[in-house]
């Protein structure tokens, strides 16, 4: 009986040691500031958001610059979502490295409802 309960017990502290561990497979984007591609970002944008509404109008960037996208949750519950760009960044996934090879404007919207003024939560991200 005691054998069998050291075993479950041990069982029990390798699984919460594991579960404490975390997924590193996004830490090549995140905390190195590599791109799976390999290169650094030379820029970084942060989008904030708060209720019904991001920071900026619009933001900037050159085309074919590495650029890391960093999104803050201000207040309420958001997240970003730039289509053309194949960005969806979250509270688990708040940041992304992108190169942006193809100039023109790519809607920024908000990918959690929010609220009634959801739809209105919109702005643009505009490669040069």
């Amino acid at each position: 009986m005691k054998k069998a309960l050291v075993l479950i017990i041990t069982c029990m502290l390798l699984m919460t040691l594991s579960a404490c561990g975390g997924d590193n497979s996004s830490s090549n984007s995140s905390n190195s500031g590599v791109s799976d591609t390999g290169v650094a970002p030379s820029e970084e944008i942060v989008i904030k958001a708060s209720n019904y509404t991001f920071d900026q109008q619009e933001y900037r960037i050159k085309q074919g610059t590495t650029v890391k996208i960093v999104f803050k949750n201000e207040e309420g519950n958001h997240g970003v979502m730039i289509p053309g760009l194949e960005v969806q960044l979250s509270k688990k996934n708040p940041s992304q490295v992108i190169t942006a090879d193809k100039p023109g404007e790519y809607e920024i919207i908000c990918s959690v409802f929010c609220g009634s003024g959801h739809t209105a939560m919109i702005s643009k991200l505009i490669v040069e």
